[in-house]
């Protein structure tokens, strides 16, 4: 796979060459025929069966497209309205509820989590220490774990004081009006009737099923690209995982976002940033969001994967106001690329864009 990315040089020189000064790169005749053709190339020979992508400038979509399948046996085509798991980029929800909590000096990131009383594992951890995977003690500064990211569920609940998942809802998903996101795949299961019940009422939970009934299809995809079809079983959400979503949705996320709806600029400025590690020298998280340099811009981004079923990648220019999100349902839109380590630059999709618009 690494070799069609050598392919890429010269249409991506070329694309941009033919841009002038005055004319922005994002308009048809840009970016977008490159990048829609070459996001195309890369998830066939991926073997990924479907895939839905957006591009995101200013806050608004400047294009979208779905490809190949969400369900191979039926051949529904992917569509920018298929819902698929995101995995661990479920964590950016998270990092935004917690952060509104230091806004209002409730929480603060540098006091450690068990001066609060908190009934979390990481007592002596700081919010700081969970946003950013940041370790004090260790052979390293910085050790990307889910897991240890989830203790942010018992923060937030501590917070605000309900079921995490209430939180979500109220706070991102029906405020941004993300109808076609849902708080975990479990809500279908007839054993929380009750539990759900007193969460949410039955129109919301009626409008939650209703997207999980046409979620993508997982798949693991092995040798020669052949896709057999993964039973995931059901995922309650958490800081770490479970959120599904489309590229839509994750659209409106960004945008709200980029206007300050949900967090002041203060506030994106240090999750926007690298957190400084332990030795003194920064780590490649902000607070709830991967931060790094790339042809001299800052690149600001995250990713998800469910194992051989689900993936997703957002990337944001923040200086060039603009994102591509990418949502799969197979892990090989991450999986290859070794992704925990920190570097956005080992996936060949994020180059492809990262190429364009730097």
């Amino acid at each position: 796979m690494r070799t069609l990315l050598t392919g890429l040089t010269c249409a991506l020189l070329l694309a941009t060459t033919m841009t002038s000064a005055q004319q922005p790169i994002f308009t048809p005749y840009g970016i977008v025929p490159v990048l829609d053709a070459y996001l195309e190339a890369l998830r066939a020979q991926a073997g990924i069966p479907g895939m839905s992508a957006a591009l995101v400038r200013d806050g608004a979509i400047l294009w979208e497209k779905g490809y190949g399948f969400q369900n191979l046996q039926t051949r529904e085509r992917a569509t920018p309205s298929t819902p698929y798991l995101v995995g661990d980029a479920s964590g950016t929800l998270a990092a935004v509820l917690v952060l509104q909590c230091v806004e209002q000096r409730i929480l603060d990131l540098d006091t450690p989590l068990g001066q609060y009383g908190i009934d979390i594992v990481d007592r002596s951890s700081t919010l700081r220490d969970l946003l950013s995977h940041r370790v004090i003690e260790g052979e390293t500064d910085f050790l990307y774990s889910p897991q240890r990211y989830a203790q942010i569920t018992a923060v937030t609940e501590w917070c605000v004081p309900q079921p995490y998942r209430k939180t979500v809802s109220h706070r991102i998903i029906n405020r941004l009006a993300m109808i076609d996101s849902v708080p975990g795949t479990d809500l279908k299961d007839p054993g929380l009737a009750q539990t759900l019940d007193e969460i949410y009422d039955r129109t919301e939970l009626e409008r939650y099923r209703r997207v999980l009934d046409r979620m993508a299809v997982g798949y693991k995809v092995e040798g020669r690209n052949r896709a057999d079809r993964t039973e995931v079983s059901p995922v309650t959400m958490t800081a770490a995982g479970g959120l599904v979503s489309t590229v839509r949705d994750l659209a409106k996320l960004d945008g709200a976002l980029d206007t300050g709806l949900l967090l002041l600029d203060d506030t994106l400025s240090q999750a926007w940033n690298p957190t400084t590690g332990s030795r003194g020298t920064p780590i490649p998280m902000g607070l709830g969001w991967f931060v790094q340099s790339y042809n001299g811009r800052r690149v600001v981004w995250h990713f998800g994967q469910v194992a051989n079923a689900y993936s997703s990648l957002i990337l944001k220019v923040p200086d060039r106001n603009v994102t591509l999100i990418l949502l799969a349902n197979s892990d090989k839109l991450v999986a290859p690329f070794q992704l925990t380590t920190g570097d956005v630059s080992r996936s060949l999709f994020a180059t492809l864009f990262l190429r364009l618009v730097t």
